[in-house]
């Protein structure tokens, strides 16, 4: 956490001392996310999601701003301007990859559900749906992993900079860079506390997010805890060696689903934001 907070000082620092108040309000937005603890229990990434949907609120008034659209639109063939936009619907991407999976996750958990109740306790014959469950999981995970292997092809190794020296600009175009960092950083947590514990690999290619977030990935040693998903994969796991209760089972089932509906709530509310900014840009830009 300490090389986050570092970053998160320097960004802060970096703005102009007569910044447009909703730059400033953005970076405040930024440091709360920072700040909203680890992710590698489900409440604090609910609380992540929520800070995240404020964050584009804020970015979603910058955009609204005839100064921030002047500058869009003078740079409008300029790197830098690319990339932003570039960025917009990657994040739209990365949202859907995790509603994705938090909808199928949904779906299995109360499919197996429902054939519980249906049994009314008895634990024989449960084999042939906890294996369908298993293989939704894989599928999950795989989604998952396709998800995050996109991210190595972003190349960051010349971040552009607006040609005008206009400091306001500068700091705007510094924001949303920070604000796409975050935010995939975030998604990329989730969907690790989605599929479980990440392998000892570090995802290459996006140098910024790497060292940005290497000390808050949920991949990191703080993050190897059991959450709600890995719960109901090991419950149903010691439910087909007879080594837990079908009662214990459908408990951590319920868990799962109460997690799922939070983050499927905030995800969707995240997703609609993320859409009205990428139509911001692009009126922007085409009118």
């Amino acid at each position: 956490m300490a090389a986050s907070k570092s970053h998160f000082h320097v960004r802060s620092n970096s703005l102009p001392s007569q910044s447009n108040p909703l730059l400033l309000q953005c970076n405040e937005n930024l440091g709360r996310l920072e700040a909203s603890g680890s992710t590698s229990s489900s409440s604090p990434i609910t609380q992540k999601l929520s800070n995240l949907e404020d964050l584009h609120e804020c970015v979603e008034k910058l955009l609204q701003l005839p100064s921030t659209q002047q500058a869009f639109v003078q740079g409008r063939h300029e790197q830098w301007v690319d990339r932003l936009v570039d960025g917009s619907l990657r994040l739209l991407d990365m949202c859907s990859a995790a509603k994705d999976a938090v909808l199928h996750t949904k779906e299995c958990a109360r499919d197996i559900q429902s054939i519980m109740r249906r049994r009314r306790g008895a634990e024989v014959g449960l084999e042939s749906e906890i294996r369908k469950y298993s293989a939704s999981r894989k599928v999950v995970k795989k989604a998952i992993r396709k998800a995050l292997s996109a991210l190595k092809g972003v190349e960051t190794k010349s971040l552009s900079s607006p040609s005008n020296k206009d400091n306001e600009t500068a700091a705007m175009n510094r924001v949303l860079r920070e604000v796409e960092v975050v935010t995939l950083a975030t998604f990329e947590s989730l969907m690790y506390f989605i599929s479980g514990p990440k392998p000892q690999t570090k995802l290459g290619g996006w140098s910024l997010v790497s060292k940005l977030m290497q000390s808050k990935r949920v991949g990191s040693e703080e993050a190897q805890h059991v959450n709600e998903f890995a719960n109901v994969d090991v419950a149903l796991h010691h439910l087909t060696s007879q080594e837990m209760k079908i009662e214990k089972v459908q408990s951590e089932l319920r868990n799962l689903e109460m997690c799922v509906q939070e983050f499927e709530e905030r995800l969707e509310c995240l997703f609609r934001r993320l859409i009205k900014t990428r139509v911001s840009l692009l009126n922007i830009l085409t009118n």
